[in-house]
């Protein structure tokens, strides 16, 4: 059977065949007398009852001859179809109208050159993500992409400034960041589903510099405050007892607030998905049950990349509800309960635990990454002053390259041995919060931004004071002092203490430096 393209050419053929005579009906040609005129049609086709003479048969010669010709005539225009001489190909071409099909664009890179849209300095180690490759801006701020199809979509972020969404237009472009201190509160799990709780924190980040809060997504528990659609965690019952409906909406009334929004992910403390999963668990050596800390709560394996992919598909879920930052928290290995009856599915040591917290660390950045979230993760105060992994697998060197934000716990609370000159860290906020901080700078990659988180709540481990304002303006001028850009708020039961935050102006309502 031929193809509609082989019956187009057979046409077209024809048609030139046509043009050239082949098929042409003769006009009349008069003989004969005037009275009986016949053409030369009538004279090749023989007359009723004529014969050829002496036979008694019809005359074939014209009939023959007309008959040949035009079988030479179909022969000649199925061989032009077919022949593969370029000539005849041109004799038929130049009869048929040719349709030339538009050539697909050329891909190219984009060079471009990314600065501050304030201050116009460039900026160095600024994210470049065209699809799932990340290229890194120089000191100079400049990048080169790979070829991209015209229109492609590539995004430009970094750290303390915001995200630019941008499409290959041009092969050279110019891209300028707009700077944002991400100054936030937290609201627990509990916390954010509960409207006068909820209210009392928005109304602080109102009236004063707060600019954005921290959400639990998946809290200590491991349960999640909205409908997901992440597999396991339905299986493993990570739903309720806090349902908050329109949780979309709810976040993107936040950003129409201009309020930046992080998404807490607690991630190897897991007793939701550790009951449900042994395999998963660490296992407590004494029970063959999953092992449980002094909180009574089960931990999934660190060791396991199953269960790094199921927070990362919940992290993926957040920001298609529209976080802007995810924050991976409790990415360690566990620090109390009966550790020496904790089994894992690898050996775990010195060796062993800062490559598995680094590995779900790089997996999550290659992943989430091109989605256009910021990644952060919370780390001990100590792993500042601490040259081992802080026997957690956390060591600042490692996982700062594979983060946006590294935000140590420097709660003066928490350095129960103190630090280098400081005997009592609870008497002496600042100093605590600005060398943590300080440090913490000096050993990170130099594109991370340190953001720490702060301490609003009553000491629990020297004298039991309570936090007021004297202790956190101290913390907040320690931060700056230190090197931070912008700050978090930490309250178990979301109650902040306002009196010791600036009030909002113009420049923090914008989130300017």
């Amino acid at each position: 059977m031929k193809s509609k393209r082989q019956e187009e050419r057979a046409l077209a053929s024809l048609q030139a065949l046509y043009a050239m005579g082949y098929f042409r009906t003769p006009e009349p040609v008069m003989t004969g007398c005037h009275c009986c005129p016949k053409t030369e049609r009538d004279l090749l086709l023989p007359e009723r009852g004529q014969t050829e003479k002496g036979t008694g048969k019809p005359r074939p010669v014209l009939y023959g001859a007309l008959a040949a010709g035009a079988l030479a005539a179909v022969v000649a225009a199925g061989w032009m179809v077919f022949s593969p001489s370029p000539l005849l190909h041109r004799q038929v071409a130049s009869a048929t109208p040719q349709v030339t099909e538009p050539a697909l664009p050329a891909e190219r890179p984009v060079r471009g050159r990314v600065m501050d849209a304030e201050t116009s300095i460039a900026l160095r180690g600024a994210s470049v993500w065209a699809g799932s490759e990340e290229l890194r801006t120089d000191e100079d701020g400049r990048f080169k992409t790979g070829p991209l199809r015209p229109r492609a979509p590539f995004l430009v972020k970094r750290p303390g400034y915001d995200v630019r969404r941008l499409t290959a237009e041009t092969e050279e472009v110019q891209v300028a960041l707009t700077p944002r201190v991400v100054r936030a509160a937290y609201l627990t799990y509990f916390g954010v589903a509960d409207k006068s709780i909820r209210e009392r924190v928005l109304d602080l980040v109102d009236r004063t510099e707060l600019n954005a809060v921290v959400i639990d997504v998946k809290g200590d528990r491991g349960m999640i405050p909205y409908r997901t659609q992440v597999a396991l965690a339905l299986e493993a019952g990570a739903q309720g007892p806090v349902m908050i409906k329109d949780f979309e909406g709810f976040i993107a009334a936040l950003k129409a607030r201009g309020i930046y929004t992080v998404a807490r992910i607690v991630t190897f403390k897991d007793n939701v998905l550790a009951q449900h999963r042994p395999d998963l668990a660490i296992i407590d050596t004494r029970t063959g049950k999953p092992w449980i800390d002094n909180e009574k709560l089960a931990w999934v394996d660190p060791f396991r990349e199953e269960v790094w992919d199921y927070d990362i598909a919940i992290a993926r879920e957040a920001v298609g509800k529209g976080f802007d930052e995810i924050q991976f928290d409790y990415v360690r290995f566990p620090t109390d309960g009966k550790l020496s009856a904790a089994r894992y599915s690898q050996a775990n040591n010195s060796q062993t635990r800062l490559p598995a917290i680094v590995a779900f660390l790089a997996k999550a950045r290659r992943e989430l990454g091109p989605t256009g979230a910021f990644l952060g993760v919370d780390v001990f105060g100590y792993t500042a002053f601490n040259d081992n992994d802080t026997d957690v697998g956390q060591r600042l060197e490692e996982l700062s390259a594979h983060v946006d934000y590294i935000c140590p716990m420097v709660y003066p609370s928490g350095y129960h041995l103190g630090i280098p000159g400081v005997r009592n860290p609870v008497a002496q906020p600042y100093e605590i919060v600005k060398e943590s901080v300080r440090l913490t700078r000096k050993r990170s990659a130099a594109a991370v931004v340190v953001r720490p988180w702060l301490q609003d709540f009553r000491d629990y481990a020297f004298d039991k004071r309570i936090f007021g304002i004297p202790e956190i303006k101290a913390q907040l001028r320690g931060a700056k002092d230190g090197g931070a850009v912008g700050y978090m708020l930490w309250n178990p039961k979301n109650d902040y203490t306002g009196a010791a935050l600036p009030p909002k102006t113009i420049a923090t309502a914008k989130a300017a430096p």
